[in-house]
């Protein structure tokens, strides 16, 4: 580069050193302008973009202008000053860039965030970069047209920056933009994926839910099978033997006929013992050592009153009266046939006496009853629960009912004890309390889960319910869906073994069912023999109980205990909104 040739100084005469004014002029000038930048003096613009554009615009121009007015004064120096003071701006410059951007980019999402701060960054260097290159060259060429080349560059470099600066800005707030774009979608499909993972878990947990407890169900129900498969074996090896007992006792007795229906006896007998289900009322129980020992003379009396193939049957009565003790076996002192001791309890002191009245009496019974052989159910039910109450019972229900029913049974003791002023009038289970005993008394209930659905068939009509709430222990009207649901369970002896609970509130119902793993939701297709619940109000408590009555064609058929204050059958869809839910009996 050549240098200017400047006059020597005249010794004594102090000459103005202009560079050194140069150099000065410069540094105010620039700090003037960079404590205008940063003092916030153009502070009032729309947009941080528009700020840091508008402050580096004006400060080169302010700072490009002062340098061309002293570069005209002081020459070639100024040139030089002015050249090193544009690179502090542009280094000022840049570092002001670089904040405005880092603040900018700040607030986007991270990932995001420093891909756009860099090539911001690098973008505004670059361009800087050149300007200063094309400025300085330009600058030096020539002196002559040092102001000119300063002033386009000053104007280029401003206009360079504007655009440069608002370009960035703006490319970077694209940028930020549409990573917050991307972030916020990238949230939503986050969100959205989880909740359906969310919602698949949930699913996913309630079928294993539904699995687990239908196999807990299932393993209970095998391993009650296997126990009542012993049972039922054992049952029946006792029922044969009892079968022939009677056999051998009717071929000694004579008479071909007897001998056959016995045959019959022993074979149905034990037919049902071997394929039978399970609960106290429907398994056979075989008598005491001490009713065994009778059989002698049960075996004399019973063909004495002409019922020699009904020995099994008087064992049954006297195990349920006596179980073989004490002096009046047969309980028949209260008896009209006695007329050697006292009417009164334990009256009778002679065992025999007690067989030969007791036999006496239940033949006249079985008689009255029409009883036709050891496999006439019906008949021997209404004959034994004459022989309990006396044989008026036999007459009133067959004259009222046709027959023997539970109902009615506690109907007739209701009726005698306000009659005779008595808190209550004989057994009214004693018919399944002397069938346990009996080694075809299995032959008088359904089979397994059949056996609840027939007792609730035989109480279809019943209005009021008062055979059910108050076997149950209310002393006066009460809601007694539950209580007769309970009722038809005892009559099959499945409250005694544990099978159903008994309960006159249906949400006890529903808890026992529950705690026992044994419960299925509104949705399950049931079976006879099951207990639906129902919620009548949808509000997630049952309301009312019945017995399943079969299930075809997609409809449930029940009997229900007060429907509208009776017994009665209903049908439902299966998956109705109003069924609750269904308790699972492990028959």
């Amino acid at each position: 580069m050549s240098k200017i040739k400047l006059r020597e100084n005249v010794k004594d005469i102090k000459v103005l050193d202009k560079s050194q004014i140069a150099a000065e002029h410069m540094k105010d000038a620039f700090v003037k302008t960079k404590d205008k930048a940063e003092s916030g003096y153009y502070s009032n613009e729309n947009s941080p973009s528009e700020y840091a554009t508008d402050n580096v615009s004006h400060g080169v121009e302010n700072m490009t202008r002062e340098a061309g007015h002293q570069f005209n004064k002081q020459g070639q120096k100024g040139v030089e000053t002015t050249k090193q003071n544009i690179d502090k701006a542009k280094q000022k410059f840049r570092d002001f860039k670089e904040r405005k951007s880092a603040d900018t980019v700040k607030n986007a999402t991270d990932l995001p965030k420093e891909k756009a701060k860099e090539q911001a960054k690098k973008k505004t260097q670059d361009t800087f970069r050149r300007s200063a290159r094309q400025t300085t060259d330009k600058t030096i060429k020539t002196s002559k047209q040092a102001e000119k080349t300063i002033k386009q560059s000053a104007r280029s470099t401003a206009k360079t920056v504007k655009f440069t600066g608002k370009g960035t800005v703006k490319t970077a707030q694209k940028s930020v933009k549409t990573a917050e774009h991307t972030a916020k979608a990238t949230i939503k499909t986050t969100q959205q994926t989880a909740k359906a993972a969310q919602a698949a878990v949930k699913t996913s947990a309630k079928a294993a839910q539904k699995a687990a407890q239908a196999a807990k169900i299932t393993a209970k129900a095998t391993v009650h099978a296997v126990k009542v498969a012993v049972k039922a074996t054992v049952s029946a090896i006792k029922a044969i033997i009892a079968g022939t007992k009677a056999l051998i006792s009717a071929i000694i007795a004579g008479g071909w006929i007897t001998v056959l229906i016995i045959l019959i006896v022993v074979l149905f007998g034990a037919l049902f013992s071997l394929v039978g289900g399970s609960g106290s009322n429907s398994s056979y129980t075989p008598v005491s050592a001490e009713v065994q020992a009778y059989e002698p003379l049960i075996q004399k009396y019973a063909k004495e009153h002409g019922i020699p193939e009904y020995v099994e049957l008087i064992k049954a009565v006297m195990m349920q009266e006596s179980g073989g003790h004490g002096n009046d076996p047969m309980q028949a002192s209260e008896c009209g046939y006695n007329t050697r001791y006292p009417n009164t309890p334990n009256g009778i002191t002679d065992p025999e006496y007690s067989i030969n009245v007791g036999v006496q009496n239940l033949a006249a019974c079985l008689n009255a009853a029409g009883a036709e052989s050891p496999i006439d159910m019906d008949n021997i039910k209404l004959a034994l629960q004459g022989y309990n109450y006396g044989n008026g019972y036999i007459s009133w229900a067959k004259s009222n009912y046709g027959s023997y029913t539970y109902a009615n049974a506690v109907e007739f003791s209701t009726m005698q004890a306000e009659r005779l002023g008595w808190s209550s009038y004989g057994d009214t289970q004693y018919v399944s309390h002397v069938l346990r005993y009996y080694p075809f008394g299995r032959m008088s209930t359904g089979i397994g889960n059949q056996a609840i659905v027939e007792v609730a068939a035989s109480q279809i009509g019943n209005v009021g319910g008062q055979p059910y709430w108050s076997w149950y222990g209310f002393d006066s009207r009460v809601e007694w869906c539950a209580c007769f649901v309970s009722w038809c369970a005892e009559q099959c002896g499945h409250i005694e073994s544990g099978i159903i609970p008994k309960f006159s509130l249906c949400t006890d119902g529903v808890a026992w069912f529950q705690q026992h793993g044994q419960w299925q939701d509104g949705t399950f297709t049931p079976s006879a023999g099951h207990i639906i619940f129902f919620d009548w109000e949808g509000d997630d408590t049952t309301d009312h109980v019945g017995i399943v009555e079969k299930v075809e064609n997609g409809t449930v058929y029940t009997i229900e205990g007060n429907s509208n204050d009776s017994c009665r059958q209903r049908s439902y869809a299966v998956g109705s909104s109003v069924i609750y839910g269904y308790g699972i009996p492990i028959y």
